[in-house]
């Protein structure tokens, strides 16, 4: 991601003034001349991160999945910094056109109930959390849509046993798959299905360089739909 994302925003006018990974981390930078950090790490390292971002005045981008039970001690930090966030689980503009899709369909199905709802998602195989952001994402969608669903639950390779009132949620993982997501609803008579495949990672890498581009000069915390001013 880091080099596909250096690689786009290169292209479109901006240069990278540091490089942050395992041999050279965040606090070793003396100074900082940026307008906007872009992390994209780990789990563990997120918070971390933008702490560090937030103590120093730096906008920053999170594309990392896998913290939000962190995420309101995060609030409350750009809160009294008066700072600026911006996450998402999945930077790509079809993927949060999708979101849109998924959330739309959701609501049309809710009084459906011969209808089980279920998603799946596919990922390659460094992929380390399962289910994917993207795919929690999708499955919060259909659960605030959706009263007779209250939690979802995650089968690996295999698509789990649910009760009435759980979603499932299946992820695999594969060689050389850049993410594919599915929301299908399936009845006796039919199935209802809607899917976003990504060829490669440039449209991850598009959107957070648009979502940088979106951040800089701005205080608070903000989504992709505010970039993309999708759902307003």
């Amino acid at each position: 991601m880091g080099k596909a994302i250096e690689e786009i925003a290169i292209e479109r006018g901006h240069s990278i003034v540091a490089k942050i990974n395992q041999s050279t981390p965040i606090e070793s930078l003396k100074s900082l001349e940026a307008d906007v950090a872009i992390e994209f790490t780990r789990p563990d390292a997120a918070v971390a991160n933008i702490q560090f971002c937030l103590n120093h005045s730096l906008p920053v981008v999170v594309g990392t999945t896998a913290w939000y039970d962190a995420f309101e001690h995060v609030k409350n930090e750009v809160a009294q910094h008066n700072g600026a966030l911006l996450h998402a689980s999945n930077f790509s503009v079809g993927v949060n056109i999708f979101f849109e899709i998924n959330r739309m369909l959701a609501q049309l199905m809710q009084p459906y109930a011969e209808y089980t709802a279920s998603v799946e998602e596919i990922h390659h195989l460094q992929k380390l959390d399962a289910p994917s952001g993207t795919a929690v994402t999708i499955a919060n969608a259909i659960l605030e849509n959706n009263p007779a669903l209250n939690n979802w639950k995650l089968g690996e390779e295999n698509h789990p046993t649910t009760q009435k009132n759980e979603l499932a949620i299946t992820s695999y993982r594969k060689p050389d798959v850049p993410g594919t997501h599915i929301v299908k609803y399936q009845s006796s008579i039919d199935t209802i299905e809607i899917m976003h495949e990504a060829h490669n990672r440039k449209g991850f890498a598009l959107g957070a360089v648009l979502a940088a581009e979106f951040l800089k000069d701005k205080k608070g915390i903000f989504t992709m739909s505010d970039v993309l001013n999708i759902g307003k």
